[in-house]
């Protein structure tokens, strides 16, 4: 897989920005398909860093509903990536 397709976006949260802050982990979310491998390689190759680790989770989609009905929103899968202390990804 390539690399723009592995990454689909940065999640930017309260939670994830103290944690890129404070651990230097960064939070993703990225295509179902992907591994944790893929998405080591992913990251290093897009922003230069060395990767320590790699965490995902896949998530499972919430019931909703309005006056029409209920339906289910998509699954996602995430990815926590721990960078090498020295190394920082600016995201903004």
């Amino acid at each position: 897989m390539e690399a723009t397709t592995v990454i689909r976006k940065p999640i930017v949260t309260e939670k994830s920005t103290w944690c890129s802050s404070m651990q230097n982990r960064y939070c993703f979310e990225i295509d179902r398909l992907a591994t944790k491998p893929d998405v080591k390689q992913a990251v290093e190759e897009l922003f230069g860093v060395r990767v320590l680790g790699v965490a995902t989770q896949t998530r499972k989609g919430q019931m909703r509903r309005n006056k029409y009905g209920y339906w289910k929103t998509k699954e996602q899968k995430r990815a926590i990536v721990k960078v090498h202390p020295e190394d920082r990804i600016e995201l903004f």
